[in-house]
This record gives C-alpha cells, sequence and structure tokens, in this order.
C-alpha cells in the first residue's frame, strides 16, 4: 500500500505518516512484538519522567494505548462510511485523568500488546473501497489509509522520544 497523499489527510498527520517507510501491515504487526518489548526491557524506568510536567514511561505508554484506540475506532467508523464527525481529544487531559500511576506497567504492556494484536484482525480486513473511505474526525477530513499511516507513525515518534529523552533501550 502506497504512503497517503497530502490530499488524504489534515496537516498534523503528515509528522506521523512520513515516518512509515515500509509495508503499514508489516509495521503494525511488527509494533505488536516490538513495543512489548521495549517496555518490558525499561521496566526500572516506568516512573521517570525527564522533567517536570512530563509524562513518565508509564504514562507515555497510557498515552499509546489510548491513542491506539481512538484511531481504531476513527479506522471503524470511516470504513463502515460513518458520516458524523468524530471529536477530537487533548492528550494532556486525556492523560492526566486516566490515573496511568496507580496502574500496574506489566498490565498496561499487555494491554497494549492484546489490543494491537485484536486491531490487526480489523486492520487486515478492510478492502481497498473502505481503506480509501474518509470522515472528519478533529474538525478535519482523513482517509482510513492515513490513519492506518498515523497508527503506526505515532508510536515511531514516540519510541524516538523515549530514546532521546527518556534514554530507553
Amino acid at each position: 500500500m502506497n504512503r497517503p497523499q497530502p490530499n488524504e489527510y489534515p496537516i498534523w498527520a503528515e509528522t506521523y505518516i512520513h515516518k512509515v517507510n515500509q509495508n503499514i501491515f508489516e509495521l503494525l504487526e511488527e509494533q505488536a512484538i516490538s513495543i512489548p518489548a521495549l517496555f518490558r526491557r525499561n521496566k526500572e524506568k516506568e516512573n521517570y519522567a525527564y522533567a517536570e510536567n512530563k509524562w513518565t514511561v508509564k504514562e507515555m505508554l497510557g498515552h499509546i494505548i489510548d491513542c491506539e484506540r481512538i484511531f481504531a475506532f476513527r479506522i471503524t467508523c470511516f470504513s463502515r462510511n460513518e458520516k458524523q464527525p468524530l471529536p477530537g481529544f487533548d492528550e494532556n487531559d486525556y492523560v492526566a485523568n486516566a490515573r496511568f500511576s496507580e496502574r500496574n506497567y506489566e498490565d498496561l504492556i499487555e494491554e497494549f500488546a492484546t489490543l494491537r494484536k485484536a486491531n490487526i484482525y480489523l486492520f487486515r480486513s478492510l478492502n481497498d473501497e473502505e481503506i480509501h473511505r474518509a470522515g472528519q474526525a478533529s474538525g478535519r477530513e482523513i482517509n482510513v489509509k492515513s490513519i492506518l499511516f498515523v497508527t503506526g507513525g505515532h508510536i515511531m515518534h514516540h519510541v524516538e522520544i523515549l530514546k532521546e529523552r527518556y534514554h530507553v533501550v
């Protein structure tokens, strides 16, 4: 599947979409394994934040889980030809209200792994027509293909931050 064209997504999505330089389905499946492994290797840093008022590693994982759910919901809606606009979300408010710091770290890791594996069934079930359907989310038009790329690229973005600022290995 080719990378989405700029007319298929809003400008905010470009950062994530352009990180994906491989088959999107292979990337999504690889992340189902590599992301849990990354967080498991860094358990001792689960409560670490690189600066005051920045998310901890555990909160970053929680944010990734929230976004995985939201992106999959948008894909479901738009692939099913939903015509109603979908709301946006403020990731900082979501993390602040999620109580991730109270959650078990291993449970969060398993939650992501399970969620991604389930979402792959949805993603792989989409036909060409469904992949090109679009809808409105956060006040902007975006198609299903673009959201698939955002799903993979968003995690790549956070892995870069984890490596650069949190010094995860």
